[in-house]
């Protein structure tokens, strides 16, 4: 197997500098191309100035849908392609997307249906919810868009007593409710991660380089700037795939595109641990309007309950977090729906903020700018001998979807024809998943001698790739992490070779569910920076230095172990 240390992929773009294509940006979209052109045969060079999945692709609601709400928008190419999709991954990632029992609160029946027409020409409207006809009118479409590759149950309409029964916290105040299914993904950071390392197994040309800035054209094509040194070298590509996400327009600049594409919006989320909200959420997402029109999401959440999501115009997607007033707001609609549910900041174990990289255009309102996806070419020009085409919007579901859109119009400026498809294809540990799960458990923990319920962990955190991972934990040498009883050295260890890891912000924030989970202690950063520096070979100047900024990230963006103060709360949609 090739070396995908950073150095050795230094070393092999500079005997190498002419990629077919250069991809920029290893979100989401920027993965799915990537994956797409190495499995055609194309030489792609990836690379991005963070980690996998560091921007809005680590910052989602974990859902896996088609987009109910963007039928008002009359969006019914984006809803049909996003519940096609969710179809798809939970075939073809099954170890981290699963389907999700939805619960929609109605409060009367005719109501939004005026406001839903306006929306439907996007006009400006005041909020209003949305009543039982107009639901149960999107929902039979919805069924009907999602109906290719089905494999959930329809929706189907509950009078208020048996809504209740199905869920006994809601408001009293509700006259119905409707039930339906969409998916939820665990840890879509994994599934941005196996994307890349599904193309570096796919295809020797293939290369991935993070903590990698494309910082404009030198004399021979892209200056690419190593982010951990400042060392430069140049990449002269054929083709540039703009993927920066909410970051495009800056990506762009220094090519010579100064035409504004992005007009991002901030979504934040809380991770919440609270008995009472479990209890009252049973094993189902609610699905609720705001009274200000917001649609906002709440879901049991691997231990915890996630909540969201805002929706706020921003001009710099740098730096983002969930503020105050957002946590304000949050809890306040949230009470609008489960009164008897009292939350404080003491119950937030983690929050975090993406900007959506949407389209530039002038909405009155964050919630009328369209979510379709475009890839946007520009052209050479004298001083730019090659196109740049940017991927601009799109929401996750779509991913694959969107990079083979891209990834057809890459090859056929190339000249070269489809020879791979995807629309079947597994995602890493999905590949070869098993029907009788418990078989395949029992198998592996009597090769390798682990306990099964160390190898069913294994197999719901990495799917099929959990026999590396037990393998490579029975190689040894490992031992139990008294502050992270879920993980031990030798996985963390597995991880640090095998998955690309620079920082460690890369294995608490991304590679894990640690911080997500709430369990970033202090005590647990310190223990999984003495398995990487001794697996990286750190010296301890820069494992002090590793500990101080993931302490820092956590309390600063995270809050991470630091319940926040209260202030006056604002709308969230301002």
């Amino acid at each position: 197997m090739r070396d995908l240390s950073r150095q050795a992929v230094i070393e092999r773009l500079r005997r190498d500098p002419a990629p077919d294509v250069l991809v920029v940006g290893a979100g989401i979209n920027g993965a799915a191309v990537f994956r797409e052109l190495a499995l055609n045969g194309v030489g792609a060079v990836l690379v991005d100035r963070g980690d996998i999945a560091e921007g809005a692709s680590s910052a989602l609601s974990r859902m896996v849908h088609g987009g109910l709400r963007y039928l008002e928008t009359a969006e019914l190419a984006l809803v049909r392609e996003g519940a096609t999709e969710r179809n798809r991954l939970l075939r073809n990632a099954p170890h981290l997307v699963g389907p999700l029992r939805t619960m929609v609160p109605l409060y009367d029946l005719w109501g939004g249906t005026f406001a839903a027409i306006a929306k439907l020409f996007r006009r400006p409207t005041t909020s209003g919810r949305r009543g039982a006809m107009l639901i149960r009118i999107g929902l039979m479409l919805y069924d009907w868009l999602g109906s290719r590759e089905r494999t959930m149950p329809h929706h189907r309409m509950l009078p208020r007593d048996a809504a209740l029964t199905a869920m006994p916290g809601l408001t009293r105040g509700i006259a119905s409710a409707a039930e339906y299914w969409d998916g939820w993904v665990s840890h879509p950071e994994r599934i941005n991660l196996e994307l890349v390392l599904d193309a570096l197994a796919a295809a020797p040309q293939a290369e991935a380089l993070t903590y990698a800035a494309a910082e404009g054209l030198g004399p021979d094509g892209v200056r690419i700037r190593d982010t951990l040194t400042g060392e430069t070298l140049t990449l002269a590509p054929r083709i540039v795939v703009n993927a920066a996400g909410a970051w495009i327009d800056r990506v762009n600049a220094p090519l010579g595109i100064n035409t504004r594409m992005i007009g991002g919006t901030k979504g934040s989320h809380l991770v919440i641990d609270h008995d009472g909200l479990r209890a009252a959420l049973g094993d189902a997402m609610l699905y609720f309007e705001a009274p200000d029109g917001r649609t906002c999401i709440v879901f049991p959440f691997l231990g915890n309950v996630l909540l969201g999501t805002t929706d706020i115009r921003v001009e710099d997607a740098d730096g983002v977090r969930c503020e105050e007033t957002e946590i304000d707001y949050l809890f306040a609609v949230l009470k609008e729906v489960l009164p008897d549910v009292a939350i404080g900041r003491e119950h937030i174990r983690y929050r975090y903020s993406g900007v959506r990289p949407l389209p530039y255009v002038d909405a009155a309102t964050p919630s009328l700018i369209p979510r379709t996806h475009s890839l946007v070419p520009s052209e050479p020009t004298p001083e730019r001998p090659f196109p740049v085409l940017s991927m601009v919007s799109g929401k996750w579901t779509t991913f694959r979807a969107f990079g083979e859109q891209a990834a057809d119009e890459v090859l056929h400026r190339l000249g070269k024809p489809r020879s791979v498809g995807t629309q079947s294809r597994p995602i890493g540990g999905g590949a070869g998943f098993p029907a009788d799960r418990a078989a395949w458990i029992r198998d592996l923990a009597r090769e390798t001698g682990l306990p099964d319920t160390r190898i069913a962990d294994l197999l719901a955190r990495y799917g099929t790739r959990a026999r590396d991972a037990a393998r490579a934990i029975a190689a040894g040498p490992d031992a139990p992490l008294e502050a992270l009883p879920r993980h031990s050295s030798a996985e963390i260890a597995w991880i640090a070779r095998e998955e690309m890891v620079t920082h460690l912000t890369d294995v608490v924030l991304r590679r894990t569910l640690v911080a997500l989970r709430g369990e970033a202690s202090e005590e647990a950063v310190r223990a999984i920076s003495a398995v990487l520096a001794e697996t990286l070979g750190w010296p301890a100047a820069r494992q002090a230095e590793e500990v101080d900024a993931t302490l820092a990230l956590l309390r600063d963006r995270h809050g991470a172990g630091y319940p926040l103060k209260a202030t006056r709360p604002v709308s969230a949609t301002s």
